[in-house]
Formats: C-alpha cells, sequence, structure tokens
C-alpha cells in the first residue's frame, strides 16, 4: 500500500461502530468488551482526545486514541486491521498523535500492552517505547499487561522503516 492510498484523519460519530468493532476482535478478545460503540462516541466528542482513523479508500484499515492530560498522554487503543498490517500504518496512527502532544507541550506517552502480545511489544520498542511497570491481572483480572512509556523529547533508535 503506498502512502498515497492512506489518508489520516479524526473519526467522526458515524466512525464509532467499525473502530468498536475492530477494538472488540482485534485488541479486546478473551475479555469483555468494554470499548461499544457509545464508548468509542463519547471518546470521540471528548475535548482532550483525539480518535484518528486510517482510511484506504472507503475502509477504516486502522484506528488509535490518544488522551491528553496536563503533564502526560495516554495511547488508549491502537488497532491495525488484518489485511493493512506491517504496512506502516500503526507507525503513522502513534505518530500523528504523538506530533499533537508534543504541539501541546507533552512529553510523556504511556500505554499498556498485553504482556503476552510480543509483537505489539516490539512495535512499540521500535517507536521508541520502555517497559516501565509488569502490571499483574491488568486487564479484568484474567491477563497481565506491561505499562510502556515514551518520552517525545528524545527521538527514538532509527531502525528503518520496518
Amino acid at each position: 500500500m503506498t502512502n498515497s492510498e492512506l489518508s489520516l484523519r479524526l473519526a467522526r460519530p458515524s466512525d464509532a461502530t467499525v473502530i468498536a468493532e475492530l477494538s472488540r476482535d482485534l485488541i479486546e478478545y478473551g475479555l469483555r468488551w468494554r470499548w461499544t460503540a457509545m464508548r468509542v462516541a463519547a471518546s470521540i466528542r471528548e475535548p482532550d482526545v483525539n480518535v484518528l482513523v486510517a482510511c484506504s479508500e472507503a475502509n477504516v484499515a486502522g484506528f488509535a486514541i490518544m488522551r491528553y492530560g496536563e503533564d502526560d498522554a495516554h495511547l488508549d487503543l491502537l488497532a491495525v486491521a488484518l489485511p493493512y498490517r506491517r504496512t506502516g500504518i500503526g507507525r503513522q496512527l502513534v505518530e500523528w498523535l504523538e506530533k499533537c502532544a508534543v504541539v501541546a507541550g507533552i512529553f510523556n506517552v504511556a500505554l499498556e500492552v498485553r504482556a503476552g502480545n510480543e509483537s505489539a511489544q516490539r512495535f512499540y520498542e521500535n517507536l521508541g517505547y520502555r517497559t516501565l511497570a509488569h502490571l499483574p491481572g491488568y486487564y479484568q483480572g484474567v491477563e497481565a499487561a506491561l505499562r510502556m512509556g515514551r518520552d517525545l523529547s528524545r527521538r527514538p533508535p532509527d531502525r528503518g522503516n520496518r
């Protein structure tokens, strides 16, 4: 997929259902579904949250939700639909949201990732995130998480376009 085939834009309320379904299927599998269309729509309306979608033609290829606080930001969710994985969409989504944080004067970003999801951990490590804590039972008491973070005032290691 070329970059000309992909566009990033802030989500609209009409995107809430597809974002929620992607969250259910790609992030929340094996857990109670919490990021329903109603919750996603509420996030879209929140002034301190960016819900970003990556579109390929009319399809939502991926999305990310970042919440901005006074001094730090939190990446709540990130997912890329299976046919679009390993095309750079995840990296573009995260970098777009990180730029918004920097413009707002926020240089610390945190996120949680399933302790068993090594590919997601490598993805975030390649973007400059480091493990900060191991959180047993973080996901509804069922599964552990790793809290990862990044200082945006420091450049991530240059690892090419993986």
